[in-house]
């Protein structure tokens, strides 16, 4: 998932939906493997959800991660691109702005628990124009409920807007470039490791190294979430141990990989 990808611009509704037939709505996808490499809005809050694989959605801000179990909140208006990983099975809830008046005015990862979870698959195999007044209707309510009461996650990843920060973090994507230190691509730039160290934590509000760190695991739920060898994606993110790799893991989300994903 390069940072590398800056498509145009297109600003559109899904073309089936040009506005929603009721306030909740609920959608299925399944994506083989696809990237949703455009720039789009929708007038509506959407949470995206993914049952099986990973998705993100880009913002011109931040990179947000969702391995199942966790779901993307996308306020209505902020322009995001999505991507998923192969034979990802996803569930959409689009929303009206007046059903959540309480939800947040910025894009962020959320815990689903094993009831929202059953929730959003029940409520996305209703059809579009559900009875409001009835069980589909009550339902839609104990779904929004649970919606509110969902925890945020540490699965964001905060992107510089500086130019040779945006380089500096492109390059961390390519395996040959991302053990170079923060003096070396000041040396690369042309400017002062201590200016790059500056920039990094007034943009993102994070260290150079735990900017790094925290790309590296969020790299790796995708591999681990298909099945992949721990040591084998430890390696491929560019740790020189098993053990390092665990442990800033769990520094990071709170458990190691094997935990995360049986949760």
């Amino acid at each position: 998932m390069s940072l590398s990808r800056h498509p145009a611009t297109l600003h559109r509704s899904l073309p089936e939906l040009p506005s929603l037939p009721r306030p909740l709505y609920g959608r299925v996808e399944s994506l083989t493997n696809r990237a949703l490499t455009f720039r789009h809005t929708h007038p509506w809050v959407q949470l995206s959800y993914a049952i099986a694989g990973v998705l993100e959605v880009q913002t011109a801000g931040a990179r947000f991660v969702a391995p199942p179990q966790r779901a993307v909140w996308v306020p209505a208006g902020v322009e995001h691109q999505v991507f998923s990983s192969p034979r990802t099975e996803m569930r959409s809830l689009y929303i009206d702005g007046s059903a959540v008046p309480w939800g947040s005015p910025d894009c962020r990862v959320l815990a689903v628990s094993s009831l929202l979870r059953e929730l959003i698959r029940g409520f996305s195999a209703l059809p579009a124009e559900y009875d409001e007044q009835g069980a589909p209707g009550r339902l839609a309510a104990v779904l929004l409920d649970e919606l509110r009461a969902a925890p945020d996650v540490a699965l964001m990843l905060p992107l510089p807007q500086d130019a040779r920060l945006r380089e500096v973090c492109q390059g961390l994507e390519d395996a040959t470039l991302r053990q170079l230190g923060l003096g070396e691509w000041g040396e690369r730039l042309g400017v002062s490791e201590k200016t790059l160290s500056r920039l990094f934590l007034r943009e993102t509000g994070l260290s150079f190294r735990m900017w790094r760190q925290r790309q590296r695991l969020l790299d790796a739920l995708t591999p681990l979430e298909q099945g992949e060898r721990v040591t084998d994606v430890a390696l491929a993110c560019g740790y020189d141990s098993l053990s390092a790799f665990i442990a800033a893991f769990r520094r990071q989300f709170g458990a190691t990989p094997g935990e995360f994903f049986r949760e």
